[in-house]
């Protein structure tokens, strides 16, 4: 009984067992682990945030530089040249011969891979 009459006398014990504090404390984690606007559900948001803005920036860059194929597209002499280099297209009565190299070959490869 004594070692219980001690406890209740400390200092510390009479600041943690008031009321405010255990409703405080008990609030405080529910507001930090459980509530649906939890703290981790706001940082998990912000890491998708800044994923979603890295991934914009990527695209913006993308769009630009898709712009700037269809300005050079525009000109008919760039429009063969684009079909004959990417697509492969050629002239009626045209032989078109493809010419790749060791170090090309395992180039596309990777960028296969990749895609």
């Amino acid at each position: 009984m004594n070692f219980i009459k001690k406890i209740r006398q400390n200092r510390w014990f009479s600041f943690f067992s008031n009321i405010y504090v255990i409703v405080l404390t008990v609030f405080a984690v529910w507001m930090i682990f459980f509530d649906t606007n939890s703290l981790l559900t706001h940082m998990e948001l912000e890491k998708e945030i800044d994923k979603l803005q890295k991934q914009k920036e990527y695209l913006q860059k993308e769009i630009e530089q898709d712009k700037e194929v269809i300005r050079n597209l525009k000109d008919d002499g760039n429009i063969e040249k684009f079909a004959r280099e990417e697509y492969y297209f050629k002239k009626e009565n045209e032989e078109i011969y493809i010419i790749e190299r060791q170090d090309s070959i395992t180039w596309n490869k990777k960028k296969a891979k990749k895609e």
